[in-house]
Parts: structure tokens; C-alpha cells; sequence
């Protein structure tokens, strides 16, 4: 008689495990597929208790699929497990039973004031990539207004060290005004000598 990598040929082979994965998105989902012949039966166990096939609570939920020689079943846990608890995946037929068990580990919560100081790191980090950019874009702007401020001043100082435009602005000073009520008569240097006509 010739042995099958599965089985025995004739028609019988025990309760094989073939495949199992677990997956952790929205919810955690673990899944197992059995071949044997006859077709396997899956039964999954959580924490000692044995959860009924396409079973829908709250929390859980199982669904089963079976195509001869194959049974595949998946687990759906919709909340947060309670710490080390063990979930069992068991395929059975007449001629042997085969098991799966996984370690179900909660995922760790964060406390409120872990959240507070996360977030108010991330938000220091944020605003001081927000100053440097406003920085490096203002930058030119403000080195621009300095340079105009810096050219007015040497041109100020420039043009009161120069002695043509101290000259120019000299003459430009207006006199100063005579004060009410008072005349000055200023001698005329010149001296003129009428003679009467013949």
C-alpha cells in the first residue's frame, strides 16, 4: 500500500494543521486550515471556554468554511483580550486531532498624561520648524531693510565730512531774524559829493 504525503491512500489520513495566521488591523483576526479525511471539524477555545462555530457576539465572532478535504475556520475579537489569555484552535477527526494554541497580549494603553506630553512635544517640535522656516523666508527681507538703513547713514555721514556740501548747507542756514523795534544803520562806505550845476 502506498503512503500519501497527506494521508494514507484508501481514504483516511488524521487531522492535519496547515496553515494558521493572525492579523491585528481594526480587530484581530487568527485563522486556521485543517485537511484530513474525513473532513476535520475546528473548534476554537478562548480561555478555556470553547466558543461555538459561526458564533456572533459582541466581542466575538467565528466563521467556518469546509470543503472537503479541507476545513479552514477565522476568530474576530472586536475588543482588547484580557492579559495572557490563550486562544486554541483544534481540528478533529476519527483518526487524530490536531491543535494550535496562540498568546493573546494586549496592546499597551497610553495614559492621559503619557497622550498630554506626547502631543505637547510634537507640538514644540512643529511651531520651532514653523519659526525657522518663517525665519529663512523673512530672513532676506529684514537683511535688505538693514543694508537700506546702513547706506542712508554712511551717505549722512559722508555728506557732513564733505566740505563743498558743509559750504552749500552753510549758505542754505537762513539769517537771524532782528529783533522788533530796532534798526540798525550800517555805514555806507562809500562817500558821494554833490555840486550844484552852473
Amino acid at each position: 500500500m502506498r503512503k500519501s504525503s497527506l494521508g494514507l491512500a484508501g481514504g483516511s489520513a488524521p487531522a492535519r494543521l496547515l496553515y494558521s495566521s493572525c492579523s491585528l488591523e481594526k480587530t484581530l483576526q487568527c485563522s486556521c486550515s485543517f485537511h484530513g479525511i474525513p473532513t476535520p471539524s475546528v473548534q476554537w477555545w478562548m480561555g478555556g471556554t470553547p466558543v461555538g462555530v459561526n458564533n456572533t457576539d459582541g466581542s466575538l465572532q467565528v466563521t467556518s468554511t469546509i470543503i472537503a478535504p479541507w476545513a479552514n475556520s477565522t476568530i474576530s475579537l472586536t475588543e482588547q483580550p484580557r492579559m495572557s489569555t490563550r486562544l486554541l484552535c483544534k481540528g478533529k477527526n476519527k483518526n487524530g486531532t490536531h491543535a494550535l494554541s496562540i498568546l493573546l497580549l494586549p496592546r499597551e494603553r497610553s495614559s492621559p498624561g503619557k497622550t498630554f506630553i506626547n502631543g505637547l512635544i510634537q507640538g514644540l517640535v512643529y511651531g520651532a520648524i514653523a519659526t525657522a522656516l518663517l525665519f529663512l523666508c523673512f530672513t532676506p527681507l529684514i537683511m535688505k531693510y538693514i543694508r537700506v538703513k546702513l547706506s542712508k547713514k554712511v551717505a549722512a555721514v559722508k555728506a557732513t565730512n564733505n566740505p563743498k556740501v558743509r559750504a552749500s548747507q552753510e549758505a542754505k542756514m537762513p539769517l537771524k531774524p532782528q529783533e522788533p523795534g530796532k534798526s540798525t544803520i550800517s555805514p555806507s562806505s562809500e562817500k558821494q559829493i554833490l555840486h550844484p550845476l552852473p
